[in-house]
């Protein structure tokens, strides 16, 4: 349970009790349960939300709170991931740029994109699909989101061997067994039949074409572009999973 409390405390605002020790290597596994617990509780918001205003409120104050429990964390990993990598920039100035705390122009427009997408995907599930669906996309998607950082840091180097705030996670090889999280959304999206289904592939394909970019352009990997990595892949799922028309 260190383990999991100490991946809380890294991803969440939430403190958990007593600091726990700082373990790299033993709490990355647990992303993608920090992400079902993050669901768990936009769910919660979610259904009181709706109580009280319409779904396109809602659904922005589910995108508002994901923001705030996390510390917007990876939401700053993407709008420095944006910065850098846009342009032709060479790997080492992109590198400089992702350190530097101020967000440019294209940090902010990424940043106002992919939490616009995340609110109209959230906004338009009341209307698209059934409830307990709605609720359980909610709670699984975030999982999904946090799972892809794990094969960031399984098939990626360190770009920064200076140090860095990702760098305690790379350093050491992630067996296969590191990614028994995954098996937590994998296996509930069942119950969401063929929208699942879909759901699993769109997030093979998001990670490996994320990854496959970050390899092109600069051929290795941040924390910040870890946490571009959450971010988009959470924006694309919920985007998915708003299409008319899917079973």
């Amino acid at each position: 349970m260190k383990r999991f409390f100490s991946a809380m405390q890294f991803i969440t605002i939430i403190p958990f009790g007593r600091s726990t020790a700082f373990d790299p290597k033993g709490m990355a596994p647990f992303f993608p349960v920090v992400g079902i617990v993050l669901g768990a509780m936009v769910l919660i918001v979610d259904r009181i939300a709706l109580q009280l205003w319409p779904e396109s409120v809602a659904a922005l104050i589910d995108v508002v709170f994901l923001i705030i429990i996390t510390g917007a964390l990876h939401l700053d990993g993407l709008g420095d991931t944006a910065d850098g990598l846009y342009g032709n920039r060479p790997k080492k100035q992109a590198l400089a740029i992702m350190k530097d705390s101020r967000i440019g122009a294209m940090g902010l427009v990424a940043v106002v994109c992919v939490t616009a997408i995340k609110w109209g995907g959230i906004m338009s599930l009341d209307n698209i699909i059934l409830d307990n669906n709605r609720s359980l996309m909610l709670l699984i998607i975030p999982a999904y989101a946090r799972a892809g950082m794990l094969f960031g840091i399984k098939f990626l180097e360190y770009g920064r061997p200076e140090g860095g705030t990702g760098h305690p996670f790379f350093g050491h090889a992630m067996k296969p067994a590191a990614f028994w999280g995954l098996l937590i959304p994998v296996l509930l999206s069942l119950f969401a039949g063929w929208r699942g289904v879909w759901v699993n592939i769109v997030f093979v394909l998001v990670t490996a074409l994320i990854l496959l970019y970050y390899k092109k352009r600069i051929g290795c990997i941040t924390g910040d572009m870890l946490g571009a990595m959450c971010e988009t892949t959470e924006a694309a799922l919920f985007l998915l999973v708003s299409i008319k028309g899917i079973v």
